[in-house]
């Protein structure tokens, strides 16, 4: 069967531990602040991530760019050419080009390498659901699956995903276009933390408004035992600078479902989501029950 490489994007928030034990690749977005081009970097080797929030928490926006296609090509390429099939599973088209991107790269490159396989796949996710994705592809290709079944395994379930996270404002992603201006009102208010959950296309919509900071994680916690699905994916936390909060969380949901601390993984939100989603932002990532709300039309 013939050998095929996993390529990703910047979005799926993976530390380089994950990368190595999976052999996934990625192409880096970029970020944009103060008239400077910085390469979205999942080992933050431009900008360490407490800087990185810093300078959010200061008042500074912080804009995104997708990968574009050139980068994708040659991504692609680099493989093609020792005889690989390309699998790219790329952030929802929802809140990024990227997988729009890939697909170009491929209709670039299919003509040159008419025997090799490119699938391009929009995960309808971001951040740790689209790192589990990539997680369980990986896992299907260490079994033996061809690339295939993989990508099969992956339309199937994205839509199995769950994000369950607060943020604690949501002005970053009024900002960033990922709320409608009404849905951001009640984030405003005084004490009120929202409740945020990814719809079946991998938009951010707040579900609930809920009182103070500790119960919010209180209730982000509550959701996730009642969506959680016994799996062997585990639980992906990812958190924008406050990591004692994300520990907290993991340990209240590691009671509520009785889990092993080898079932959970935490780490920084990297710079693409962090961007938009600001400091604060705790998200809980996991295969679950399906996914069924969708508020396209909201936007």
């Amino acid at each position: 069967m013939k050998k095929f490489v996993i390529i990703t994007d910047t979005s799926c928030d993976m530390q380089k531990e994950l990368r190595e034990k999976y052999d996934i690749e990625y192409v880096a977005m970029r970020y944009i602040y103060n008239n400077r081009d910085i390469e979205a970097n999942l080992d933050w080797i431009h900008l360490p991530p407490k800087d990185f929030y810093d300078i959010m928490r200061g008042g500074t926006r912080i804009r995104t760019a997708a990968v574009n296609t050139q980068a994708y090509v040659e991504a692609f390429e680099e493989y093609l050419k020792q005889g690989y099939d390309v699998l790219s599973i790329s952030t929802a088209v929802a809140l990024s080009t990227s997988v729009n991107s890939a697909k170009a790269a491929k209709e670039e490159l299919q003509p040159k390498y008419p025997d090799s396989k490119i699938i391009c796949i929009d995960s309808c996710n971001a951040c740790g659901g689209l790192g589990i994705l990539c997680m369980k592809a990986s896992k299907l290709r260490a079994e033996g699956k061809s690339i295939e079944e993989a990508a099969a395994w992956v339309e199937e379930n994205k839509k199995y995903i769950n994000q369950e996270g607060t943020v604690e404002k949501l002005i970053w992603l009024k900002q960033a276009g990922r709320v409608s201006a009404a849905s951001a009102f009640f984030g405003d208010l005084l004490a009120v933390k929202p409740l945020i959950c990814s719809d079946i296309h991998g938009y951010n919509v707040p579900v609930e408004k809920v009182k103070g900071r500790k119960r919010s994680l209180a209730r982000v916690a509550e959701r996730v035992a009642e969506n959680y699905l016994p799996n062997d994916m585990g639980i992906s936390i990812r958190h924008a600078d406050c990591l004692e909060e994300a520990i907290a969380l993991k340990e209240d949901i590691q009671k509520r479902l009785g889990l092993a601390d080898e079932q959970f993984d935490i780490n920084y939100i990297g710079p693409a989501i962090g961007a938009s989603v600001g400091p604060g932002m705790v998200g809980v990532y996991f295969l679950g029950k399906e996914v069924t709300l969708d508020s396209l039309a909201e936007k």
